[in-house]
């Protein structure tokens, strides 16, 4: 990788960056970071993903949060755009997947209408990767045969329809619900989803201090904030959720299905 010939615009790369530990980069990720001479990133890489990089990689922070975005999509685009046009190759770096929640869809976009080269890397996505690290099966023979993925704050919860998503023999993984955990769990129970049904939260996945949280869907904001589980954090929802400690918790779920019935 490089710089170009000035006729010609540069490459850009959009890299998933796995879910945090650099150990679960691709084979082509790393050789890219090795490569690379500029690169355009976001708060979720880890720093250690990071440090892969050449010291004289230029790096470009494009850190996105729920109350701040330090750039807005668009000026992103451009970004990428107008530096593969002056002939640079650009890493544009992303959490988990490019393509799951990523908005790696709209980059592309940006670059094909631009006349810019792009390839996507493909990530090991968040919930692949911090499922695996907690032992939790997205799906299992007798738990669950169908997983889906969605954003718990993308357009307002009340504009989403997630109406048969959750459920018995159904797992559903949300990303970015910590800050609307309660209304999530408010949401899910109003469609018909039994309010003890397990939950998992996996807080900082396959990075340092990550930790796995079971509890049941009508605590799940009450936990959230009593743990103080910070982002990036996904709530895992179904039967699988208590594969890991079903015998541990059978007990208690019977109860509260006793007093679920006599209410």
């Amino acid at each position: 990788m490089g710089t170009h010939d000035s006729r010609a615009p540069g490459t850009v790369f959009l890299v998933g960056a796995g879910p945090g530990s650099p150990d679960l980069l691709t084979v082509r990720a790393a050789t890219l970071l090795a490569g690379a001479d500029l690169i355009v990133h976001d708060g979720l890489v880890d720093p250690a993903i990071l440090a892969l990089a050449s010291a004289d990689a230029q790096r470009i922070s494009v850190a996105k949060s729920r109350a701040r975005h330090s750039m807005p999509q668009s000026e992103i685009n451009a970004l990428l755009v107008r530096e593969a046009q002056a002939g640079r190759d650009v890493i544009r770096l992303k959490g988990g997947d490019p393509f799951i929640f990523g908005r790696g869809g709209e980059e592309v976009q940006a670059c094909r209408e631009a006349g810019v080269p792009v390839e996507v890397v493909p990530g090991i996505s968040a919930a692949l990767g911090c499922a695996a690290e907690a032992l939790l099966p997205l799906t299992h023979r007798d738990a669950a045969s169908t997983v889906s993925f969605v954003a718990g704050q993308c357009k307002g919860l009340s504009e989403q329809d997630w109406s048969g998503l959750a459920g018995h023999g159904r797992t559903l993984v949300i990303y970015m619900g910590v800050a609307t955990a309660h209304d999530i769990a408010d949401k899910l129970m109003a469609d018909g989803v039994s309010p003890i049904m397990p939950v998992a939260i996996l807080e900082s996945g396959t990075r340092h201090g990550s930790r796995a949280i079971r509890t049941l869907l009508a605590d799940l904001g009450s936990v959230m904030a009593r743990e103080n589980v910070k982002s990036p954090a996904l709530i895992v929802i179904g039967e699988v959720a208590g594969l890991s400690d079903a015998q541990e918790r059978f007990a208690g779920y019977a109860a509260l299905a006793a007093l679920e019935t006599e209410a």
